[in-house]
This record gives C-alpha cells, structure tokens and sequence, in this order.
C-alpha cells in the first residue's frame, strides 16, 4: 500500500531529527565528558603535587630514620594534614601514603570498605621509581571500586621513601559528569518534542492543500468543473491552487461553449434540413402543385447552400482551433483590398442609397498580414455593414495610421447592437435578437471568425455601437516595413 506525501515527510522528518538529536546528545556528552576527565585530571595532578610538596616541606625526617615509623608517629598530624587539604580539592578527593614496598601507612577521607587490600602491588611500585603513576582503575583490585589515581614519589636527598596516592571517584561516573549529561539528553527530548509538534503542523498545512488539489482533480476528471480549491495563503501552494482554480474556470467555460456549441450547431443544422425534408415530401406527395414547386425548389436550393455555409464556417473555426489553418504573411496593399472589396457591393448600396465615405491617410498603405484571411475578415465585415444599414445611412471604410498600427474601420448607420449584447457579438453562434438575428442565412459564426483570425495575428478588434444609431468594427495591422514592401514590388 503506496504511503501518503503527509506520512512519507513526516516520517522522513521525525527519522532526522531524532538521528540529529541522537548525534547531538552523543557528542556534547562526550565532550562535556573529555572535558571534565581533563579538568579532573589536571586537578589532581595539581593536589598530588601541592600535596607532596607541602608534606616534604612540613614533615622532615632523617636520611636513617624508617619512614614507616616516622609516618606512624605522626599520624594523628598527618591524617589532619591530608584531610584539611583534601577539603580544599573537594569532598570526592582522597589520598593514602604507601612505604618504598608499597604497604598502606596512612590513609585520608577512605574508608576500610574502599579497599580490598592493604598494600599497592609490586608492579606498580616498580614503575613508579622517580616517575609518577596514572591510572583509571582499581589499583590491580586494591580498591573495590574504579577511581581516578595519580601518584608520586616521596623522596628524601634523592631516596625515594614512599609514594603518595590522590585519587578521586572514576570521572566517567562522576555525579557532576551523569548530571550534565541526563540535563543535555533531557533537554534535547523536550526540544525534539517541539520540533515533531512543529514538524506535524508544518508537513499538515503543507500536504493538506495538496489533498484538496487531488480531490478537485478527481471531481474535475469526472466532469464537475465548478469545484475550487481553496486558497489559503499567499506562498507557491497558493499559486498553484490559484492555477488550478483558473483552470477549472476555464475548462467550466469550455465545457459551457461545448454544450452551447453542440447546442447551437444541433439547431442549425436541424432547421435548414427539417425545411428541406419538409419541402421535398410535400413535392413527393403532391401537396404542393406542380406549378409552385419551381419556387419551392428555389427555396430548398437557399437552405442547402446555408448549410454549405454553416458546414464551411465550421471546418474553417476546427481549422483554426487545431491550428492547422497556417496563415501566411505577405505585404499587400490594404487600401486596394478595401477599394475591390467595396466595388464588389456597389449594387447592393445603391439598392440602399447608402452615403458611402471612404477615407485613407495615404493612397496606398501596405500591412504583412495573410492576404486570403484578412480579406475574409473585411469582407465579412462590410457585408454586414451594408446588410443591417438603415435605407439612405452613412456607410464608411477608414484606413489610417494614428499610432505603430495601421487600422481598419467598417461604420455604418441603422439598427446598430443593444448595449448589453456588445461583449457577446464575438462568440461563437451569437446572434443580436434585435439586429443580426434579422440576417436568416448567417451563421453567427463571421465575426467569431474574424476575431480568432486577428487574435492569431497578434492584433486586436473589437466594437463599437449605440442601438437605433450605429455600429461600427475596427481591427488593427501591423505596418510593412521598407524592406518588405521593396520584396512585395520585386517580385511584381
């Protein structure tokens, strides 16, 4: 069973923090260790040495006289001696002073159940000699437990007399060191505590919006595109829920322009053809008499080609969708594609009577755009000027060049757009109830069209009207330069 993003970064935190920890508590307990070993150390060197020379200086004995009976004479003094300093050292330190052979003569702040013997053995004795010794240990079992011992010769005019033993409890077991130690690993507990605490609400408020993205992502696979995520902070988790609600805006629109689409293609496509089916059975059983069957013909012929035109205007918006419609950019002159063009509506502005204006910064004013695509967009444009014109209205086509671009107006006077269909005249199928719903062979989809069209170029278009006055269309193109327009005048 696959682990969640949650239980896979809090364990992987938990593990290193507790390893850190781990390895933390090891190294300051070392080295709270090392270091009291070695001031422990450095101490009773100093209290043995203190301690010899203070002892050879206060107590003074014959070259002839035995050592062990001087020591035994004064003992009572001795013992006080050792103790008093002793004191000063600390209450764990202690000391005992050995003859040449090693036999205990006096000892301070021991007890008789410290040792489990009476005299330090011969091997150690024998390294002694002039030298000091140092051991972590039991004194070869004289003691019963380990301790720290340091010791160093007594000697008189070069003659070593005896040895004198310091010691103290084994550092490594010090109530000083252990306490350091249990406070070090005790705080480093609570603080690893804090951090998993920190760590869960941390990987939680991380992970759990990533959750919430894959519950969405599930409900968007299955269609329900008005789920959001929500959005709780400001940091790259927000972002990203950000990018995911756009994206489920979006596809909640394409899915409404697919219904819509499908909608409205279902019921351009059923009317033409109910009309023909309609009109070919009342042919083929007689309803209609012969001598009225040429005008219906006619009109089976209109709805055929509305139906060409709808199927055409299709394929060319899957075309472009797809992006297999590739444009092709040349330099023309726009000026005589807008002559020609309006040259070709002359009959129909004169059944009209339309005031036609047409006016160009220059004569001639090249633009690199696809020739084929742009003269469908004008085109388009102008037939709809002159299809909704009021009889005796001002019909103009301005070309000018008021900034970088160059820009294309179509205006015309007549029933013009109802302000609150404006944003819409660009979508696709849409048809203005009150003024292009009077057009019965468009196929609301031109204008749809030109802006895809233009917006592949990088352009822009967009309109302009008051219902009951005007309507006007602009769509902008970018200027030819020198070097293309020499090109274009080459090659003719």
């Amino acid at each position: 069973m696959s682990k969640s993003i949650f239980s896979r970064y809090f364990s992987a935190f938990v593990v290193i923090i507790i390893a850190t920890f781990i390895l933390l508590s090891l190294v300051l307990s070392e080295t709270l260790a090392d270091y009291y070993n070695r001031t422990s150390k450095q101490k009773l060197v100093s209290s043995a040495e203190t301690l010899k020379q203070l002892f050879e200086e206060q107590y003074s004995f014959k070259d002839d006289e035995d050592f062990k009976e001087y020591v035994n004479f004064q003992s009572i003094n001795i013992r006080r001696f050792l103790n008093d300093h002793l004191r000063i050292a600390g209450s764990d330190y202690s000391a005992f002073l050995t003859d040449e052979k090693g036999e205990i003569l006096i000892s301070a702040n021991l007890e008789e159940n410290d040792f489990s013997g009476d005299k330090v053995g011969d091997d150690i004795m024998r390294s002694i000699g002039d030298s000091i010794y140092e051991e972590e240990g039991n004194l070869s079992g004289l003691f019963r437990m380990k301790k720290a011992v340091y010791g160093i010769p007594i000697a008189r005019n070069g003659v070593q007399r005896g040895v004198l033993f310091v010691c103290t409890v084994s550092t490594g077991m010090s109530y000083l060191n252990n306490t350091t130690i249990r406070t070090v690993i005790v705080t480093c507990l609570w603080t690893m505590l804090a951090a998993l605490v920190a760590v869960y609400i941390l990987t939680k408020r991380i992970t759990l919006p990533l959750y919430k993205m894959s519950e969405a992502a599930k409900e968007f696979e299955h269609g329900h595109f008005d789920v959001r995520v929500p959005i709780p902070a400001t940091d790259e988790l927000a972002e990203l829920g950000t990018a995911i609600n756009n994206m489920a805006q979006s596809l909640q629109i394409l899915d409404k322009n697919r219904s819509d689409f499908l909608s409205s293609v279902s019921h351009d496509l059923r009317t033409p053809m109910t009309t023909i089916t309609g009109f070919i059975d009342a042919i083929l059983d007689g309803t209609i008499p012969e001598e009225k069957q040429e005008y219906y013909i006619k009109l089976i012929g209109n709805e055929v080609k509305r139906l060409s035109r709808l199927v055409t205007a299709l394929l060319d918006v899957t075309r472009i969708q797809s992006g297999e419609r590739k444009f092709v950019m040349t330099s023309f002159d726009i000026c005589e594609m807008a002559r020609i063009i309006l040259i070709s509506f002359e009959q129909k502005i004169e059944g009209k009577k339309l005031d036609v204006e047409f006016e160009t910064d220059e004569d001639k004013m090249f633009v690199t755009a696809d020739r084929d695509a742009i003269y469908q967009i004008l085109y388009n444009l102008c037939d709809n000027a002159v299809k909704f014109s009021r009889e005796g209205g001002k019909y103009r086509i301005k070309i000018e060049k008021p900034d970088k671009k160059i820009r294309v107006s179509v205006y015309n006077e007549g029933a013009g757009i109802p302000e609150e269909d404006v944003p819409r005249v660009f979508e696709r199928f849409f048809k203005s109830d009150r003024s292009r719903g009077m057009d019965k062979t468009g196929t609301g989809l031109g204008l749809y069209i030109a802006k895809s069209i233009i917006n592949a170029h990088g352009e822009e278009i967009k309109v302009e009207s008051t219902q009951g006055e005007y309507c006007e269309f602009t769509f902008t193109l970018r200027p030819s330069t020198e070097t293309e327009i020499k090109t274009i005048a080459a090659q003719q």
